[in-house]
């Protein structure tokens, strides 16, 4: 899988080779993703995504739908290259993850607007709130969705800090889910990365 920048059809694989390069490299992909891959509190899990996982994800829904046709793989493009990091923030999807389905429901109702109450802190600069979902609305006066993708954006001041090795936290201030926790320096490491 080759890193260019910018994901297009022609930077794609074909779905034979594809099939090929998963075989030896999806280990790889699931490493990079665990690394990046971050759990505030028993209920919150953040996966920070990078242009790797974001071409796996498209190239395994090409690889699960056989899309091979140019229309089919423009929309799973378009579906997915915007939560590619562009350099000044990190963007994450944000899973709320409750087994009890009872549980869950009656969660993801008190739990309304906790995507707009994640925050990151840089050591040294105020807290950085989450831009969320900026496809579409994903609650609704009811509750709030188990799925939600969220975008941090950094100050060229702050990232230089994090580029540093400035300590940074990830939490949550909603009434109902007051967490928060210090990314490890690997993690930590990987996302700096994403950062121009």
């Amino acid at each position: 899988m080759q890193l260019t920048g910018k994901i297009t059809p022609d930077s794609l694989m074909s779905l034979e080779a594809y099939s090929k390069w998963r075989k030896e490299h999806k280990a790889e992909v699931m490493a990079h993703r665990q690394l990046r891959s971050v759990h505030l509190g028993e209920h919150i899990h953040l996966q920070f995504e990078s242009e790797t996982t974001i071409r796996y994800q498209i190239q395994e829904m090409l690889r699960i739908e056989k899309i091979f046709e140019e229309e089919g793989i423009l929309q799973e493009i378009e579906a997915y290259a915007p939560l590619v990091p562009d350099g000044s923030n990190w963007k994450a999807t944000m899973l709320i993850e409750y087994p009890d389905i009872n549980e869950r429901k009656r969660e993801l109702a008190r739990l309304i607007g906790v995507e707009d109450r994640m925050f990151v802190e840089v050591e040294g600069y105020p807290r950085v709130y989450a831009i969320a979902d900026e496809d579409l609305d994903r609650e609704n006066d009811e509750k709030t969705s188990a799925v939600h993708f969220v975008r941090f954006e950094f100050t060229p001041t702050m990232r230089a800090a994090i580029q540093a090795g400035a300590s940074v936290k990830l939490g949550c201030d909603h009434t109902h889910y007051p967490a928060h926790v210090t990314i490890s320096a690997e993690t930590l490491t990987s996302l700096a990365g994403d950062l121009k």
